[in-house]
């Protein structure tokens, strides 16, 4: 068989078993194989007769070669209905892809409660995999075991999964622990622009970590001998910096101070789970953190990462554009009090419930009822701001919102070099959104919405926003090639649906 289509094979059997959310280990078990034969097979690397396709599409129910079912995947979205009922908010996407590289620190077992089964979290499954670390899914599939081997085979990394999550990048500062030299390739992720790493290897540069950047990787060599002087002033307070910073001080033998620290919820949620590892850390939800670290760590640990505050606005915001009454239930509301209070000056109808803990008894929750609204442009600019600001991730869905208000709405989104570019893809939907510079547009509205067929922004937050307005247009819209929302959201296409809308979901034969 000709190196090009085992290469090709390897792809489809790769895309189908992560479609059904399965690791690499869990196929080989139903395969009566090993997790490095089904990574060789993944890669191209390994003959395959026709016998092994056939099983391998029988236990992934997915006819391999006759459907080519790991084709990209489109919507189809018969807009102009209402949704009715309730959703609970899912697990943080960014808090569940830093506690699995969090995990990397620790020699014990680690048991992380629901968490998001998405496509960012796969491809950071298909790294920990393929350096050895043994990840299942158990309790019927909403939790994950993660056990590492006493030696990580860095040499034998998933480079290709690496390359397509901005999240490896968060492996610098657990894997400095591990050994004295590794390498990791280019971070990926959305196409946002130019998102320089540099802050990362300033705050880690004070844990003996040098990095160049050479021929798609980064090399990482460490001087375990270097321990931070004096406190670390990160010079950009962003959350994986922050993160990364932390990773580094966990097992970092003293006292470590980091400075201008992000206080976002993905962040707490990490010192929570330093914390159950045994890490004191003083200072959490301030800019200033305090890490007492530990330089061995080997405990088993169990722990429940809290909800999505950006998937909150996700169907806070579908409930607004399709004039829907909608409760939303189990949103995280200290990281969503800015927006809703930016709503509430334009006119949102809503009410919450009393506030309760999420399961780590450490985020504060409430129940969220939104009903249909004739909102009004606000008086101010939409603009993110570190935490406590307005989130950063949830200014794309003011755009969308912004369209059904009267009114004009400037949106400034300075922190992407051009994510604001991807929100005029709505005036083919129908809207007015006005580009003033690769940061800004404004948005006159009201809209009439109308259906079109379209291909999915390459940005998470951008991509949705597009899904919520065809969910308002009137007819049918075609949304192509949605794997960027697959990164971020769990199955939300069908969790919409059973609020009333009607997506489908369908692949090219």
């Amino acid at each position: 068989m000709a190196d090009d289509y085992l290469v090709r094979i390897g792809k489809l059997i790769r895309d189908a078993r992560q479609h059904r959310g399965w690791t690499q280990l869990q196929l080989a078990e139903a395969l009566a194989t090993s997790q490095s034969a089904v990574n060789r097979i993944e890669k191209g690397n390994q003959n395959i007769s026709l016998e092994m396709i056939a099983r391998i599409g029988e236990a992934l129910d997915s006819e391999i070669v006759s459907l080519g079912y790991a084709g990209p995947m489109h919507l189809r979205v018969v807009g102009g209905r209402r949704l009715s009922g309730s959703i609970e908010v899912k697990t943080s996407k960014n808090a569940c892809v830093a506690l699995l590289c969090a995990s990397l620190l620790n020699s014990g077992r680690t048991i992380l409660r629901k968490v998001a089964r998405i496509e960012e979290v796969y491809r950071i499954l298909e790294v920990l995999a393929s350096i050895g670390v043994r990840a299942r899914w158990i309790n019927g599939g909403g939790d994950l075991e993660i056990v590492p081997p006493a030696e990580l085979d860095l040499a034998s990394m998933d480079t290709e999964a690496a390359r397509r999550t901005r999240s490896v990048i968060m492996f610098l500062g657990p894997l400095m622990h591990r050994t004295d030299q590794f390498e990791i390739p280019y971070a990926g992720g959305c196409d946002l622009g130019t998102r320089t790493v540099q802050p990362h290897m300033s705050a880690l540069r004070h844990f003996g970590l040098e990095v160049a950047a050479t021929g798609g990787m980064y090399h990482a060599k460490v001087d375990a001998s270097v321990s931070p002087t004096r406190p670390i002033v990160l010079t950009e307070r962003g959350d994986t910096v922050t993160e990364n910073a932390l990773l580094a001080a966990a097992r970092h033998d003293g006292v470590s101070v980091i400075r201008n620290a992000s206080s976002n919820y993905m962040v707490q949620d990490l010192c929570f789970f330093l914390e159950e590892l045994g890490v004191k850390v003083e200072g959490i939800g301030t800019t200033t953190l305090t890490v007492h670290g530990v330089p061995q760590i080997e405990t088993d640990v169990d722990y429940s990462p809290s909800e999505d505050p950006v998937e909150a606005m996700s169907l806070l915001a579908a409930a607004v554009v399709t004039s829907s009454e909608l409760t939303i239930c189990r949103v995280p509301i200290e990281f969503l009090e800015i927006e809703l209070a930016v709503l509430e000056e334009m006119g949102l109808d809503h009410d919450r419930s009393a506030e309760y803990r999420a399961a780590n008894g450490r985020t504060r929750l409430v129940d969220l009822t939104v009903r249909p609204s004739k909102l009004v442009s606000p008086t101010d600019k939409i603009h993110p701001m570190p935490f406590p600001g307005l989130n950063i991730d949830n200014v794309p869905f003011f755009a969308a919102i912004a369209a059904t208000a009267q009114g004009s709405t400037l949106i400034h989104d300075w922190v992407y070099d051009n994510r604001a570019i991807y929100l005029t893809e709505l005036t083919r939907l129908g809207a007015s959104v006005k580009l003033l510079d690769p940061h800004r547009v404004l948005v006159e509205g009201p809209t009439r919405w109308r259906s079109a067929e379209m291909m999915c922004p390459p940005a998470l937050r951008p991509a949705v926003v597009v899904l919520l307005a065809m969910m308002a247009a009137e007819g049918t819209s075609v949304l192509r090639n949605v794997y960027v929302i697959n990164r971020g959201y769990e199955d939300l296409a069908d969790r919409l649906t059973a609020l009333g809308a009607r997506i489908e979901i369908f692949r090219d034969i």
